[in-house]
C-alpha cells in the first residue's frame, strides 16, 4: 500500500524534532517543547483534507473505531447493524463497547447495502456501522435515508476508504463520527495510528477525553486536571503523529497516481469477457487503493486463484477465505470465544452468528478478488502485470466454462 511505498527525508525531519525535544507524550510539557506539537498538526491535516470540523489521533485504526462509538453513544446493549465482510476490528469494537452486532448483507460496492440494513432492523437497533471497503464507498444516499427515516446513529468505519468521498463529501463525515486507519497497510501509515472525525463538537470533546482516561485537557498541570468521563487510553505518541503528519500531506498524490493506474487496469481487463468490477458510486471519490474485481461465480474466482498462485502473480486478496475479512472464518465470534465474558454472552446474541443466512453476501465475496494498488508502479510494470493476470484469468475461465 502507498503508506509504506513513500517516506524517507520528511518523516526524519519530523521525527528528529520530536527526539531534540526529548517530550514523546502528546499532552502538556509546553515549556520543553518549543512550539513542537505533532499530533495536533496531524490532526489539523487530517480535518484540513477530509473537510472535518474536528479530528482526533489516537493509538491505531481500531481504537479510533472504539472513540467513534463512544463518543456517539454506543454502549452496553446497544444493536449495532455491522458488515460480514471488513476487518474484524469493527466488530471486535462494537464487542467491546458492550454492545451487541447484528449482520446485514453487503451489496457490490463492497458495504453494507441500504436493503440488507432494513432487512436487519428491529425495534432494538440503535445504529449503524458503516464500514466502507478496499478504498471505496457506500451507496450513501440510501443508507443516509434509513438512517433518518428510522432515527438511528450512524458510525463510519473508513479506515480503508481515507481521501475517498461521494458528491463531495468525505467517507467517515455522513455519520455522527468517523474514522480513518494509518496502520502499516493504507494510503497513509503512522506506523501505528488511526483519527476520529466528526463535525459535532461535542462528539470530538468525548472522544478527546475517552481516549485518554477521561482527562479534560484544560489548563496545563495534567494532575489537577478534572475527568468529566471515564476512559481509557488509546493516546497517539508523537513520534507516530509526526510520521503521519508527513503521509497526509503525500495523500492527494498518491490518490491521483492510484486512479490513473487503476483506471488503465479496468480499462484492459474489462476486456475479458466475464471480468467485471466493483460497483463504485462516485468515480470521482475512489482512493483508488484496491482494484476490485469480480469472476462470474466463486468456482471460477478460486480457480483464477489457483492460477495467480501457479504462475508468480501475487498482490491480491481472495477474501472468501482470508481469516480475518470475512465473516466465515470468524469462529470465535461464532462460537463466543473470548477470553473474558462479554454483553453477547450476557444478554444473548441477536442473532444465531452460526446459521446466518447471508446468500448475497456469500455469493458477491466468492467472485471478488481484490488487487493492492502501488502508485508507485511503472508502466511497464502495470502493463506486464496486466498481460500475467490476462493469461491466468483466461486459462481459469476456459477450465471452468
Amino acid at each position: 500500500m502507498a503508506g509504506t511505498e513513500f517516506y524517507g527525508a520528511e518523516e526524519k525531519k519530523e521525527i528528529n524534532e520530536v527526539l531534540e525535544t526529548g517530550i514523546f507524550f502528546r499532552f502538556n510539557h509546553d515549556a520543553q517543547r518549543n512550539g513542537i506539537w505533532k499530533a495536533r498538526s496531524f490532526e489539523n491535516e487530517v480535518a484540513s483534507l477530509v473537510g472535518a470540523k474536528y479530528a482526533h489521533a489516537v493509538s491505531s485504526g481500531s481504537t479510533a473505531v472504539s472513540c467513534a462509538l463512544a463518543a456517539a453513544g454506543i454502549g452496553a446493549g446497544d444493536e449495532v447493524i455491522v458488515p460480514p465482510f471488513t476487518y474484524i476490528a469493527s466488530v471486535e469494537a462494537v464487542i467491546f463497547a458492550g454492545a451487541l452486532p447484528v449482520f446485514a448483507e453487503i451489496d457490490e460496492t463492497l458495504c453494507l447495502s441500504a436493503e440488507g440494513i432494513k432487512k436487519a432492523i428491529t425495534p432494538k437497533t440503535k445504529a449503524i456501522l458503516l464500514v466502507h471497503m478496499c478504498g471505496q464507498m457506500a451507496q450513501m444516499d440510501e443508507i443516509m435515508a434509513l438512517v433518518k427515516e428510522h432515527n438511528l446513529v450512524l458510525v463510519e468505519d473508513a479506515g480503508q476508504a481515507m481521501a475517498a468521498s461521494y458528491k463531495g463529501t468525505s467517507t467517515g463525515l455522513f455519520g455522527k463520527t468517523g474514522c480513518y486507519s494509518f496502520d502499516f497497510f493504507k494510503i497513509a501509515t503512522a506506523g501505528e495510528g488511526g483519527v476520529m472525525v466528526t463535525n459535532d463538537e461535542a462528539a470530538y470533546k468525548l472522544a478527546d477525553s475517552f481516549s485518554d482516561h477521561g482527562h479534560d485537557h484544560i489548563g496545563n498541570n495534567r494532575g489537577m486536571e478534572n475527568h468529566p468521563v471515564l476512559g481509557f487510553n488509546y493516546r497517539i505518541s508523537e513520534l507516530h503523529a509526526a510520521i503521519g503528519l508527513v503521509q497526509t500531506r503525500r495523500v492527494p498524490m498518491i490518490r491521483t497516481l492510484n486512479n490513473k493506474i487503476k483506471q488503465h487496469m479496468m480499462a484492459e481487463l474489462g476486456k475479458i469477457p466475464g471480468v467485471s468490477f466493483a460497483a463504485i458510486p462516485d468515480l470521482n471519490g475512489d482512493s483508488a487503493t484496491f482494484l476490485n474485481m469480480f469472476l462470474p461465480d466463486t468456482a471460477s474466482a478460486q480457480k483464477v486463484v489457483e492460477e495467480f498462485n501457479n504462475n508468480g502473480v501475487g498482490g491480491f486478496n481472495y477474501w472468501f477465505t482470508n481469516m480475518y475479512h470475512f465473516i466465515n472464518q470468524w469462529n470465535h465470534i461464532k462460537n463466543g470465544n473470548v477470553a473474558a465474558k462479554t454483553n453477547v454472552q450476557l444478554l444473548g446474541a441477536p442473532q444465531d452468528y452460526n446459521n446466518m443466512e447471508l446468500p448475497k453476501t456469500q455469493e458477491t465475496i466468492g467472485r471478488l478478488i481484490s488487487f493492492g494498488i502501488k502508485a508507485t508502479w511503472t508502466e511497464q510494470e502495470v502493463n506486464d502485470l496486466i498481460l500475467k493476470m490476462t493469461a491466468c484469468i483466461q486459462s481459469a475461465l476456459v477450465q471452468t466454462a
